[in-house]
């Protein structure tokens, strides 16, 4: 059985509410390494949403969630049609 690799969790990874809606955003990377960062989110109803694209800092990561979610709302991830790549 393949080991899982071990992950870095950026400090700004965590819990966000926003308009009654709490959402657990994930940004990651490979531990030891310098590589790109990723980020997911996981709604209340335990959908996941990924991005596609990787993030060269975990702050950039954060700025795109925030800025969706400034855009789009938080509800924008509890929507129907899949959500799962943004």
């Amino acid at each position: 059985m393949a080991k899982e690799p071990k992950l870095e969790h950026s400090d700004l990874a965590g819990e966000f509410t926003d308009d009654g809606v709490t959402v657990l955003v994930d940004i990651f990377r490979p531990a030891g390494t310098n590589g790109d960062w990723k980020m997911e989110v996981v709604t209340q109803h335990e959908d996941l949403i990924e991005w596609e694209a990787p993030f060269a800092t975990d702050r950039e990561a954060f700025d795109e969630f925030l800025a969706t979610v400034a855009q789009e709302g938080i509800r924008t991830f509890l929507e129907e049609e899949d959500p799962s790549v943004h």
